[in-house]
């Protein structure tokens, strides 16, 4: 489900991206990224169908409905859940800024008449494939795996890990307060 939505993310971002480069969204007109984003993820929902069939069949997944409507709902779900609660507080605190209910309603239509009819079609289109075929086979006999040093172990690999961010935060905020507190202003 999550490399499906990935893919179906990754999709939009790619042609988005390249529209941009050619010169088809332009910044001048206002929105126009934004909708191109919101319609390009919708028809992406047959890329990440077909990518979530093709892993899940891969995997040896028998359920392909239910794992067609988590990936149509689940993350979509979540992103309209966050931005309608979100609404509802800017509409609470009468902002011009809400978005209108109309809109929030063609946002539904899209996302249930068109994504997720899309992406059962990729999802059927994936599942009618033969299975991806791996070019090795696993071991049926487990590897014993080496004691690790003392370096390698989590709590010190995140000891040293943090020490460079660490130092560098320590250093840039040591020049930015000691320069407000004495006054000196660079």
């Amino acid at each position: 489900v999550s490399v499906g939505s990935g893919m179906q993310v990754l999709g939009m971002s790619i042609v988005t991206l390249v529209f941009a480069l050619l010169g088809f969204l332009s910044p001048a007109h206002r929105g126009g990224l934004l909708q191109s984003m919101m319609l390009l993820f919708t028809f992406m929902g047959v890329l990440a169908g077909y990518t979530m069939s093709r892993f899940y069949k891969l995997f040896n997944g028998d359920d392909w409905k239910t794992a067609t409507l988590m990936l149509a709902f689940f993350y979509p779900g979540i992103m309209f859940v966050v931005f309608f609660i979100l609404n509802l507080l800017i509409w609470g605190q009468k902002s011009s800024g809400a978005v209108p209910f109309t809109t929030m309603f063609a946002l539904l239509v899209l996302w249930f008449g068109i994504s997720v009819p899309l992406a059962f079609l990729g999802s059927y289109l994936g599942f009618r494939k033969e299975a991806v075929e791996l070019p090795v086979r696993t071991n049926p006999v487990p590897r014993q795996i080496p004691a690790q040093p003392w370096f390698v172990k989590p709590a010190f690999s995140c000891m040293v890990g943090g020490v460079l961010p660490f130092g560098a935060v320590f250093t840039e905020l040591f020049f930015i307060m000691s320069s407000l507190w004495q006054h000196q202003f660079y």
